[in-house]
């Protein structure tokens, strides 16, 4: 137990090391944007994959919540202030994101008409050099839209209340009851989750990605003295279909966005609840962006309620 307490507080230590000479030497984990022709570039590349799934990274992140957490109870203002700009990222994020959905019922009708009416097998986009995909292409790609809403809207749903809650005891309990309840979620629940979520999916993302595989269980020394000397691109692109939808790294690169998402507002949650605790009903949905319908939105969506 004491070389863990000890392996604690040396990492914590190594944090502030750790974020500094990253901040100030971008090329030993960024040299690879450039291209992988040179050997830097691979061992660039190989840093970067490893600190991105690593401990190191992880008491990094830790700290800098805890130092903007320490501020923010000394300034409640400075704390408001990052709940604004981490619910501001969800909502902007979302609100592009869910375009996605347009584009999905538009191409699902381009589809339709173009198998049912044109009785083509391909459909091509653009001039000159026009992207041709078979039409069992564009139709498994849906998916991708589907996918872009659920992992890039889920702060903007969070925010707008849009996410279905399962109510035991929470409705029946006091006003700081419900307060300390949510803050309990956004620490052991919320953070937890999309912690282990990225661990897990960062690797996984990096395997369809290059090669040879990069697994958790590496560590850096090997990477960067012995496997990056056959690193290259290995971008997936397996179908489950002969001229299906091949671009799923797209899907796992989502994963990594939707966890970094949810860590984010859970901080956002976390602190929004302890400040409405501390301040009291009348601080409830303070600074809160929600979307709000217009006259004819709101009795559609009234009369659709009815009708359920």
């Amino acid at each position: 137990m004491v070389d863990g307490i000890g392996w604690f507080f040396q990492n914590l230590a190594f944090a502030f090391y750790n974020f500094f000479y990253a901040v100030s030497n971008p090329g030993s984990w960024l040299a690879w944007l450039g291209g992988l022709g040179t050997e830097e570039a691979k061992q660039s590349l190989m840093r970067f994959i490893y600190y991105g799934g690593s401990v190191e990274f992880f008491f990094v992140v830790f700290v800098a919540f805890l130092v903007l957490t320490l501020i923010g109870f000394w300034n409640n203002n400075i704390m408001w202030g990052s709940v604004r700009v981490f619910e501001g990222i969800g909502n902007t994020v979302g609100r592009l994101a869910a375009w996605a959905g347009l584009l999905m019922v538009l191409q699902q009708i381009m589809i339709v008409f173009v198998q049912r009416i044109f009785a083509s097998a391909q459909i091509s986009l653009g001039f000159g050099l026009p992207f041709a995909k078979d039409v069992s292409w564009w139709a498994e790609e849906l998916k991708l839209y589907n996918a872009i809403v659920v992992c890039l809207c889920v702060s903007y749903t969070f925010i707008q209340g849009g996410h279905v809650r399962v109510d035991l005891v929470y409705s029946a309990v006091s006003y700081r009851t419900k307060k300390i309840i949510d803050m309990f979620g956004a620490l052991v629940l919320m953070m937890p989750a999309a912690v282990l979520t990225w661990m897990y999916g960062w690797f996984f993302l990096w395997r369809h990605l290059t090669t040879p595989k990069v697994s958790a269980s590496d560590d850096l020394e090997r990477l960067v003295t012995a496997k990056w000397r056959a690193l290259r691109w290995n971008v997936e692109t397996i179908g489950f279909s002969p001229n299906g939808f091949n671009a799923y790294f797209l899907f796992k690169i989502l994963l990594v966005l939707f966890t970094a998402l949810v860590f984010i507002q859970a901080i956002a949650f976390f602190y929004r609840s302890y400040l409405e605790w501390k301040e009291g009903p009348e601080s409830e949905d303070k600074y809160l962006d929600r979307d709000v319908l217009g006259d004819d939105e709101a009795e559609l969506v009234h009369a659709i309620e009815e009708h359920h």
